[in-house]
């Protein structure tokens, strides 16, 4: 799993009352000396306030350094989520230079003490950070965070039964993890237990059921659930048919820069469902989602110009994102693309493998 900014349920995590309501609400402006005080004087829970204040410019002006040393203080003086914060610190480089192995010290320090919230976080890095995979060990830390009723790792671990990663492949099991977390309005959650719905895979198949979950997920912008709850408005699953309906939710769904809503989207102008037909608008969107490494934006792309639509006509440029999109396994439109390579000349040819070795997928 990327950690991306994109998402809004990302592994950005609870604190304490103190720390969460100084991070989220408190004015700017307003005077800290009274926490400075209490921080000054060795109060740790002051101390990690204080360095959310810096770290998130509330109040104060942003300054990640000062931020860290105040998380530094607590950490080592035992405080869990001054110890999480610390390591957050580290995973994004922040006032740092950004050490993974030193995030997971201090979030072992913290999840030791039982904080849910570094275990999740603990838990999600030895899953999916290619350079500190443990999956046992990271079943361990989800697990218990789920226990302790965490929801974040509730959707985590249910990920990790549907996946089969460190646990056998459950898909049962995955879904009663993700109605516990979606139970509390756990948005990504919710929306893994509507595609299962969707799927009949763990559950039974009920477009109803999907709809109810895949809903209470889009009502928080959550992106995924957007371009789902907009698919099944674009092919009239569980919904009656809507293309302007489904162009609406997909856009809100595009504008957060979810790939596979930028495709569905494109393909809506590029047919005119919906939306007035515009070929360029289709190129937009189905480019950026194919710089972003999704296939079937790539193939959609790849028959923009071989036909010259919406964008000059070009072999060359159509032969590369035809290649990339048939690494996806997205070969749609075969035959123009064997058209289009028995038009290549030798050098398009030498070209085309130039432009495909230059690729670098966007973040």
């Amino acid at each position: 799993m990327r950690v991306s900014s994109r998402n809004p349920r990302s592994l950005s995590l609870a604190v304490p009352v103190l720390a969460a309501w100084l991070a989220l609400t408190f004015p700017a402006g307003a005077q800290l000396e009274p926490l400075r005080a209490a921080a000054e004087a060795g109060d740790l829970e002051a101390q990690n306030a204080l360095g959310l204040a810096y770290r998130n410019g509330r109040a104060v002006p942003q300054d990640y350094q000062t931020a860290l040393n105040w998380f530094r203080k607590a950490a080592e003086r035992g405080h869990a989520p001054a110890q999480r914060n610390l390591a957050q610190m580290y995973l994004d480089g922040r006032g740092v230079k950004a050490d993974p192995a030193e995030a997971v010290r201090w979030l072992r320090k913290a999840a030791e003490q039982n904080f849910a919230p570094a275990q999740s976080l603990l838990g999600a890095l030895l899953a999916w950070n290619p350079a500190l995979t443990n999956l046992q060990e990271a079943v361990v830390w989800l697990r218990r965070a789920a226990e302790n009723n965490y929801a974040e790792a509730m959707d985590l671990l249910g990920l990790l039964y549907m996946e089969g990663r460190g646990v056998p492949q459950d898909y049962a099991e995955a879904a009663r993890w993700f109605r516990k977390a979606a139970e509390q309005d756990y948005a990504s959650a919710e929306h893994r237990l509507a595609v299962l719905h969707l799927e009949g895979k763990g559950v039974p198949q009920d477009d109803a059921e999907a709809l109810k979950w895949v809903e209470q997920a889009a009502n928080q912008n959550y992106a995924a659930a957007l371009e789902t709850l907009g698919w099944m408005h674009m092919t009239g699953r569980g919904v009656p048919q809507d293309f302007a309906k489904a162009a609406s939710l997909l856009r809100k769904a595009a504008d957060q820069n979810y790939a596979a809503a930028q495709n569905n989207l494109g393909k809506l102008y590029e047919t005119g469902r919906g939306v007035p037909q515009d070929f360029a608008e289709a190129a937009r969107l189905y480019r950026l989602a194919a710089e972003r490494d999704y296939g079937g934006a790539q193939n959609n792309l790849a028959l923009l110009y071989a036909r010259g639509q919406g964008v000059p006509r070009d072999p060359v440029e159509a032969a590369k994102w035809f290649a990339l999109a048939e690494r996806h396994g997205d070969t749609n439109g075969a035959d123009v693309r064997a058209e289009i390579l028995r038009e290549l000349t030798p050098e398009q040819r030498a070209e085309v493998e130039k432009r495909i070795r230059e690729f670098k997928a966007k973040p």
